[in-house]
C-alpha cells in the first residue's frame, strides 16, 4: 500500500568492516610523509547534505551524522560528534580502532594538543576547512610544536578506489510567481552589501546562495534542490556564475544568461586568481568560503575579507510572495499529516506495524498532495528506545515494531516548490505512563512560550532560547540541541543566519521562518519533541518604545491530547492549545475526503477542559 520513494532503509556500512581503510589510509599519510589528517564531515561548500562522492567521513569511519570530524594520527584515531550523535556514533564506529569525543566542548583541537608530538606534519584538505577552521588546527599544531600541512590533493580520494561520481543534478528555473523577486532586483541589493563591506566582489561560495540570487534549484544533493555552483559578484559589472555545464537545459542556460556569465568550475580558480592580480578586496563568506579560496586570493596579491555573506540574511526574510507560498504549503502539508495521524491511530495499536512502516505511510500521503518534489530531510521515525536518538534514522536491521506503550516520535518534512516544510509530533501508543505526560507537558509548555513570545525588535535566538526549556529545568531536566532553526523557501531545510539556540546571535526579523522544537529523550526508554514552524511578524503592543515582534505559527497538526496533563497548563496555555487545536480543524477539515478521518480530527482536535 505503502512506498518510499525518497528515502532507504538499507544499513550503511560500519564497524569492524572498515578497518582496513582505515590501514590503507594510514600507509598513504606514512608514503607522504604525514603523520596525521583531519578529515571533517563536509564537502567544499560546507554544505549538510553532500553528494555521495563527498562522504569521506562515512566512508572511512562508518559514522553518517550530518555534522563531525575525524583525526587520524599514526597510532590514533578520533571521531568527533555532538550530543544529537553521541548513541549514534557509537553503534557505527568499531570502538577498537577509533575513540569518540565530543565536537564542542571541549573541540577537536583539545584533543590533537595532547596527542600531537613535536615535528608530527598534520595534514588537511584546505577545500575542505573555513579558513577559521584551518587556523584553529594551526594554533593547536603550534602549540604542540607539530606542524600543518595543506595538501594539493587528498590523500582519502587516493585509497577510497570506489568513490562515485560528482552529481549532474539538472538545473530548474524557480520561477518569480515562487520566489517574488527577479534576479536584478537581488542583485541591487547584494551590490549595495558589497559596498557596504568595502570590498569589489562577492564570491558566493554557499550553493544557496547562488539559487537564491538567480532563482534556480537543482538536484546534486538529497533533500535540498541544490544545484553545486559557485558565483563571483563584482561591485560594477556582470557577475560570474560557474556550475557544470552538463546540468543546464538550453531553458536554464537562457535564464542565467540573463544576468550573468556561465563557466564551467574549473575557470573558478583563474578567475578569481587574475581578479586578485589587481589587489583587489574580495569578501569571502566565513561560514562557506574554503581556507584554499582566501589562500588563493591573498597569493596572488588580494586582499580577502571575510565575514558574514550579505546573501545569507537577504535570503532568511521571506517576502510576501514566499510568505504566502509558504502558507499553502504548510496547508496542503497539514492534511497529509492528518491523514497519517489517524492511519496511525487506526492501525498501530494492533501492534503489527513498525518505523519503516510508517515513514513509507507519511512520504505516500505527501506524495498523493500531487506536490511533493522530495522529502526535505529523512523521516525521522523512532519508537520506544529509538525515540531517544535525537537524530535516528530507522534501517531495516533498527527497525522496531511500535507497540502499545510505546511513544513514537516521528519528525518529518516536505519540499514543495512553494515552501518547505518541517514538522513532529509524539504519539502516544495505547497509554502513556505518568512519567511521559509529565515531561510531554514540560515539553509543551516550553513549546507554547516560544509561540507566545512577544519581543522587541533585534532580539536574538539565544535570548527566548530559556523560554522552551525553563519548565524542564525546573524538573532538574533539558534538552542537548538547539530550539530552532531556521528553514528556506524551497531550500534548505537547515538554513542560517537565525536560530533559537545558545549561540543564537544574529537578530530574529519579521519575514523569517524558524523551527520551534523543544524535546525531552530517556536513553534507552523514548524521547519526545514538538515541532512546529514559526514565522516573525510585527504584532502591535498599546505603548511601547520600540517595534516589537511575534511569531505565527505555520504548521497545522493536531498535537496528541493523550500526552498531555491539562493541569499542569495555566488558563493562558489552554487557551492557546485549543484555540490552535480550532485553527487546525478549520483549516484542515474541509479538504479531507472521507468521513473516518473528518471524525478523527474532530477529536483530536476537542477542547480541553481542566479537571
Amino acid at each position: 500500500m505503502f512506498e518510499a520513494h525518497f528515502q532507504t532503509f538499507e544499513e550503511p556500512e560500519g564497524g569492524v568492516a572498515l578497518t582496513a581503510r582505515l590501514a590503507r589510509f594510514r600507509e598513504e599519510l606514512a608514503r607522504r610523509k604525514l603523520t596525521g589528517f583531519v578529515i571533517p564531515r563536509a564537502d567544499q561548500q560546507q554544505n549538510e547534505y553532500v553528494a555521495a562522492s563527498e562522504e569521506r567521513l562515512a566512508w572511512l569511519s562508518g559514522f553518517t551524522g550530518s555534522a563531525g570530524v575525524a583525526i587520524v594520527l599514526t597510532r590514533e584515531a578520533a571521531v568527533f560528534v555532538d550530543g544529537r550523535y553521541t548513541l549514534q556514533a557509537a553503534k557505527q564506529v568499531d570502538r577498537k580502532a577509533w575513540h569518540i569525543e565530543p565536537l564542542a566542548d571541549p573541540p577537536p583541537e583539545h584533543w590533537l594538543t595532547k596527542h600531537l608530538s613535536a615535528g608530527d606534519r598534520l595534514g588537511f584538505d584546505p577545500w575542505l576547512h573555513t579558513s577559521a577552521a584551518a587556523e584553529r588546527l594551526a594554533a593547536a599544531c603550534t602549540k604542540a610544536g607539530a606542524e600543518l600541512i595543506a595538501v594539493d590533493n587528498n590523500p582519502l580520494d587516493q585509497v577510497w578506489t570506489e568513490r562515485p561520481a560528482p552529481p549532474l543534478g539538472p538545473v530548474s528555473v524557480h520561477g518569480v510567481q515562487f520566489s517574488g523577486e527577479i534576479e536584478a532586483e537581488k542583485l541591487r541589493r547584494i551590490r549595495l552589501e558589497i559596498s557596504k563591506l568595502g570590498a569589489e566582489a562577492l564570491v558566493l561560495s554557499d550553493s544557496h546562495a547562488v539559487a537564491w540570487t538567480f532563482n534556480i534549484r537543482g538536484a546534486d544533493v538529497s533533500h535540498t534542490p541544490l544545484p553545486l555552483s559557485y558565483a563571483l559578484v563584482p561591485k560594477d559589472g556582470r557577475p560570474t556564475i560557474f556550475i557544470d555545464h552538463r546540468k543546464l537545459s538550453n531553458l536554464t542556460r537562457d535564464h542565467l544568461e540573463q544576468s550573468a556569465d556561465v563557466r564551467d568550475p574549473d575557470a573558478l580558480v583563474p578567475d578569481l586568481t587574475e581578479l586578485a592580480r589587481s589587489g583587489a578586496a574580495i569578501a569571502l563568506d566565513s561560514a562557506t568560503a574554503a581556507d584554499a579560496l582566501s589562500r588563493l586570493i591573498a597569493g596572488a596579491g588580494g586582499k580577502p575579507v571575510s565575514g558574514n555573506d550579505p546573501v545569507s540574511l537577504l535570503k532568511a526574510v521571506k517576502n510576501s510572495t514566499e510568505i504566502e507560498g509558504t502558507r499553502t504549503a504548510h496547508q496542503r502539508d497539514a492534511v497529509a499529516l492528518t491523514r497519517f495521524l489517524a492511519w496511525i491511530d487506526r492501525e498501530a495499536p494492533s501492534g503489527a506495524l513498525t518505523e519503516i512502516d510508517t515513514v513509507e505511510a507519511l512520504e505516500t500521503f505527501r506524495r498523493q498532495t500531487c506536490a511533493l518534489k522530495d522529502v526535505s530531510f529523512p523521516t525521522i521515525a523512532g519508537t520506544g528506545p529509538n525515540g531517544a536518538i535525537v537524530h535516528y534514522r530507522v534501517t531495516r536491521r533498527s527497525n522496531r515494531r511500535i507497540s502499545p506503550g510505546d511513544l513514537l516520535l516521528i519528525d518529518s518534512g516536505a519540499q514543495y516548490e512553494d515552501g518547505t516544510t518541517d514538522v513532529t509530533r509524539t504519539i502516544a501508543i495505547g497509554n502513556p505512563t505518568d512519567e511521559m505526560r509529565d515531561r510531554f507537558t514540560r515539553v509543551l509548555r516550553g513549546h507554547i512560550a516560544i509561540a507566545r513570545a512577544i519581543f522587541p525588535d533585534g532580539t536574538t535566538g539565544a535570548q527566548i532560547d530559556s523560554f522552551a526549556r525553563q519548565f524542564l529545568w525546573q524538573a532538574g531536566l533539558d534538552f542537548e540541541h538547539g530550539t530552532g532553526h531556521g528553514v528556506g523557501s524551497y531550500l534548505s531545510v537547515h538554513e542560517g543566519p537565525a536560530r533559537i539556540s545558545k549561540l543564537g546571535t544574529t537578530p530574529l526579523k519579521r519575514g523569517m521562518i524558524l523551527s520551534n522544537e523543544p524535546g525531552y529523550y530517556k536513553t534507552d526508554a523514548y524521547g519526545i519533541r514538538i515541532e512546529n514552524l514559526e514565522l516573525v511578524i510585527g504584532t502591535d503592543v498599546p505603548g511601547a518604545d520600540k517595534p516589537v515582534n511575534a511569531f505565527e505559527t505555520l504548521t497545522l497538526a493536531p498535537i496528541d491530547r493523550r500526552l498531555i496533563d491539562v493541569n499542569m497548563l495555566s488558563p493562558t496555555e489552554l487557551k492557546w492549545l485549543n484555540d490552535y487545536h480550532e485553527r487546525v480543524n478549520r483549516a484542515v477539515r474541509p479538504h479531507l475526503d472521507d468521513n473516518a478521518t473528518k471524525l478523527w480530527l474532530d477529536e483530536a482536535t476537542a477542547a480541553m477542559l481542566p479537571l
